[in-house]
């Protein structure tokens, strides 16, 4: 179930059977010559939606703009603040915590998210007893990391090796080949893997030292198929992770 394609009695529905619901989280950020920018949202968001089908969970709306400060030297990038990414998530928590739900559980596709998503989910649970919503001791929020998965790692690992690196990596790009096959890039990549272990303190920064945008990886090695063995993995990973997320006392 999609949020957005639901009518409201439907969630009212919903709610006699579970109180949990999905967010896909990813950003809209550079991915090198031949990463779309929207990677990380659309891998969040099939992994989610591949997530709601095996589990009949509700999937909302994805956030497809997240914490990437460090990428706006390169066009087409958009980042939000990480004060504004927690005052988000806190918005999006507390109207659906008021009307029952309290588990909230966030599939990640963007790194640069991972402080702010943190620091949301203290500031968020705290708001929501304050407000003094019933059952608010009882809201939850998790995060899960699809590209962090034991398997989705290990699958990396034997696909590149060394050459899947840390930004634009091989597999997140296999994972958008997998759901837009029309889109699919190349670009000439030179050197073939990408530099690595520069610490990055701003834009500007980032741009002198990983010139094209990519670090560490080589997403030449990207196909479709191997999108789909990372898509059956993340799914079946995460949907394990948020049925026993919903146990949790």
């Amino acid at each position: 179930m999609q949020l957005h394609l639901c009518t409201w009695c439907e969630v009212e529905d919903y709610l006699t059977r579970s109180r949990g619901i999905i967010f896909p989280i990813g950003s809209t950020e550079q991915h090198g010559p031949s990463g779309l920018i929207g990677t990380d949202a659309i891998c969040a968001e099939v992994v989610a939606k591949g997530v709601g089908e095996a589990t009949g969970a509700l999937v909302g709306p994805t956030i497809n703009v997240g914490m990437a400060l460090h990428h706006l030297a390169f066009p087409g990038s958009i980042s939000l603040r990480p004060s504004t990414l927690i005052a988000l998530i806190q918005d999006y928590v507390k109207p659906l915590a008021r009307n029952g739900f309290e588990r909230f559980y966030f599939i990640n596709g963007h790194g640069g998210n991972v402080a702010s998503l943190k620091a949301a989910f203290s500031e968020t649970c705290s708001a929501v007893i304050d407000a003094n919503i019933p059952n608010a001791e009882r809201v939850r929020c998790k995060l899960a990391n699809w590209y962090q998965g034991k398997s989705v790692e290990a699958l990396a690992q034997k696909l590149y090796g060394n050459q899947e690196g840390s930004h634009a990596t091989p597999s997140e790009v296999a994972l958008t080949q997998f759901v837009y096959p029309e889109a699919i890039k190349k670009a000439a990549l030179s050197p073939a893997i990408a530099p690595s272990g520069r610490s990055i303190y701003n834009a500007k920064d980032f741009r002198h030292f990983y010139t094209d945008g990519r670090m560490g990886s080589n997403p030449d090695l990207a196909t479709p198929e191997h999108g789909k063995q990372f898509y059956d993995l993340a799914v079946e990973e995460i949907s394990a992770g948020y049925l026993a997320f919903l146990q949790e006392a």
